[in-house]
């Protein structure tokens, strides 16, 4: 398995790396409603169990894998058994359709940190964002035409994943996360601090914080909060095996895992207290209950957050363009992050140059995300990012704990990363992955499938669902298994 793949200048760069791709829009717009919506302060109970009996094994898992095969996700796989290549790319698969949507949300974002310097949004940030902005279709068939503003921005996204990922490993991804990191900490610490020291902003954080215990007795509450660091850690997503493969052979892999972790925990109780801090103010000066105010994702992001900033004199200017460009940079590290976990694959497989590989990429996922730019692309994004999230993503988890703990023997990886790092794991960690992790990765499945079938998802028709959801699905499954079987180009 001797190969000369690119390596990281040192840990840190990689750690750095793995932060950027694990920080993202979820840590900042996802994060502070689930807290919320699940007991306050209660939650942080089952929120670091599920951190220790879930985040950090993962995390070890795939960066063991990754390590010890040295290879990207479908390579690293196939090492283990050639049978189970196929689940190695469907990850990949998704991850390219992550892509394409995600590159409708920085679009947006950037739009918005343009009209933040003069609040160009209005006074009625909904119909702005709504009519005004993306002229949204009256459903996900009525495509209309092509709004050229998103599709500028669509351009630039794509413009700089391939310039960050072209330049390489060390001059490329891990250059710009080391100061893309930094810069979108000292944006959220600014945010935070202003946040919290304007009037109103102990409504939200007390509405936050205050613990409803009896919530900890509800087993969704506990699914939830698995669900949260499942997702926010980018496990399942082809990106922490593709990293770890460029790890040198002596690397502390465990402290790694922790240390990422804990980062990223940090990050989302720090965005946590900035977010409801700010919807404090807007409760506070709207002069209603702070739960009236309280909304997640896109709503948050570019309905209720620029209708607080307008209520802020220069302030809000300020913390406007700050929040915005918060969302953009920490896009743009996680975006960096797919398209590298995507290419790696491809060279790995094909035995193409790089450079070629994430060009081709950026040109085809361009071409893909033109059907976000479209007057329905907002509800496209919805029903596949819920159904990647909700069913890909999870059921790929799953399947990496049965092949790690089941087939290959959880002893293994276990043994590899004891056998270069300080801190050793013991056999708890074996009980984890092979009975814990699928354990509730299978009820966070069920639970999402009981839903769907109890109440289609977003009130959107079933033909929708099928077409933009379980087909997308299938789509992935059947990529999978059509790339496992083509021939390796490579040695």
């Amino acid at each position: 398995m001797e190969e000369n793949r690119e390596q990281w200048s040192s840990k840190m760069g990689f750690i750095i790396a793995a932060i950027g791709s694990a920080v993202g829009l979820g840590n900042i717009w996802r994060f502070p409603y689930v807290v919320y919506s699940n007991g306050g302060g209660a939650f942080l109970i089952p929120y670091f169990v599920a951190i220790f009996t879930a985040g950090i094994p993962l995390l070890i898992l795939e960066y063991g894998v990754g390590h010890k095969y040295r290879g990207s996700t479908p390579l690293s796989l196939f090492r283990i058994n050639k049978k189970f290549e196929w689940m190695g790319w469907w990850p990949i698969i998704s991850s390219g359709i992550i892509l394409c949507y995600y590159s409708l949300v920085l679009s947006m974002a950037m739009k918005y940190l343009t009209l933040s310097f003069t609040k160009g949004w209005g006074v009625d940030s909904n119909s702005y964002f709504y009519n005004d902005f993306l002229n949204i279709s009256s459903s996900p068939f009525d495509f209309k035409g092509i709004n050229s503003h998103v599709l500028v921005g669509i351009i630039a996204i794509w413009m700089i994943n391939w310039f960050i990922c072209y330049k390489g490993i060390k001059s490329g991804i891990e250059k710009y996360n080391k100061i893309l990191l930094p810069c979108l900490l000292i944006i959220v610490m600014i945010i935070v601090i202003r946040g919290v020291t304007l009037e109103g902003a102990t409504l939200g954080l007390n509405t936050l914080f205050t613990p409803d215990w009896s919530k900890l007795k509800n087993p969704k509450v506990w699914i939830a909060a698995y669900g949260q660091v499942f997702f926010s850690l980018s496990v399942g997503t082809g990106i922490m095996m593709t990293y770890s493969s460029y790890l040198p052979k002596k690397t502390d892999i465990n402290n790694s895992a922790f240390m990422t972790a804990f980062a990223n925990c940090s990050f989302e109780f720090i965005c946590a207290i900035g977010v409801f801090s700010i919807l404090g103010v807007m409760a506070f000066s709207s002069g209603v209950p702070v739960n009236e105010v309280v909304s997640s994702g896109i709503g948050l992001a570019f309905i209720a957050f620029p209708k607080v900033f307008s209520l802020m004199g220069i302030w809000g200017n300020i913390l406007g363009v700050l929040f915005f460009m918060c969302l953009t940079f920490a896009g743009i590290t996680s975006a960096v992050s797919l398209v590298e976990a995507i290419s790696a694959a491809i060279v790995d497989k094909f035995n193409i140059e790089r450079k070629i590989v994430v060009t081709r990429i950026s040109i085809c996922g361009f071409l893909l995300s033109i059907i976000f730019a479209t007057n329905s692309g907002l509800y496209i994004l919805d029903i596949m990012d819920n159904f990647i999230n909700n069913y890909g993503i999870v059921s790929v988890g799953l399947l990496e704990s049965f092949v790690i703990g089941w087939y290959l023997n959880a002893d293994i990886i276990r043994n590899h990363t004891n056998s270069i790092s300080y801190i050793r794991i013991g056999s708890w960690w074996n009980i984890i992955i092979k009975y814990i992790t699928p354990l509730f990765l299978f009820l966070i499945l069920i639970q999402s499938i009981f839903n769907e079938f109890k109440a289609p998802y977003g009130g959107y028709s079933g033909w929708a669902l099928t077409v933009y959801g379980w087909i997308i699905i299938l789509i992935g499954i059947l990529g999978a298994i059509i790339l496992s079987k083509k021939t390796w180009k490579s040695n």
